[in-house]
């Protein structure tokens, strides 16, 4: 399934919406503007929460926690001491955990689980600033997949994340 994500230009959050490739509205994610730490909710259409992003505030380098019903379903971190090319990894419980790799400046990347190909990421396709496409491979949990993204590009394109 392809997705195009957009974030908000004069919001006071971080906030993104989330459409379909038939160009209909599918997520929307809500960043709560006078937190301590990025904190970001992750909801359908109807308001209903899918997930949770929480910025981890005492960890070594960009962290954030991903969280469904409570319990955190993923970490979101900057991998540090790589040569040439920046990395994040996306640890789920057991061996099944993502990485991602690529040009976050330019949006064009890869999440990868082993050498399967779970998401590309590109703007190739956008002409708008922060706008681009997701496409997520069959049988990928699109929430995570997209939650995720939604941290990179936090990550990677605001100052006040770093």
């Amino acid at each position: 399934m392809r997705y195009v994500m957009k974030q908000k230009m004069f919001a006071l959050g971080d906030d993104f919406r989330i459409k379909d490739e038939n160009d209909d509205d599918r997520f929307f994610v809500d960043g709560r503007a006078f937190s301590i730490g990025k904190k970001l909710s992750f909801q359908d259409m109807s308001g209903n929460e899918l997930a949770f992003i929480r910025q981890r505030l005492l960890a070594w380098g960009p962290t954030y926690e991903i969280s469904k019903g409570g319990e955190v379903v993923a970490t979101v971190k900057k991998k540090h001491f790589t040569l040439f090319r920046c990395k994040f990894s996306v640890d789920v419980p057991g061996p099944d955990d993502l990485e991602a790799q690529g040009s976050f400046i330019d949006y064009d990347y890869k999440l990868t689980r082993g050498h399967a190909v779970a998401a590309e990421v590109s703007k190739r396709w956008f002409t708008l600033r922060d706008t681009y496409g997701v496409e997520i491979a069959d049988g990928e949990d699109e929430v995570l997949i997209l939650a995720s993204t939604v941290v990179i590009d936090m990550v990677c394109h605001d100052d006040s994340a770093h």
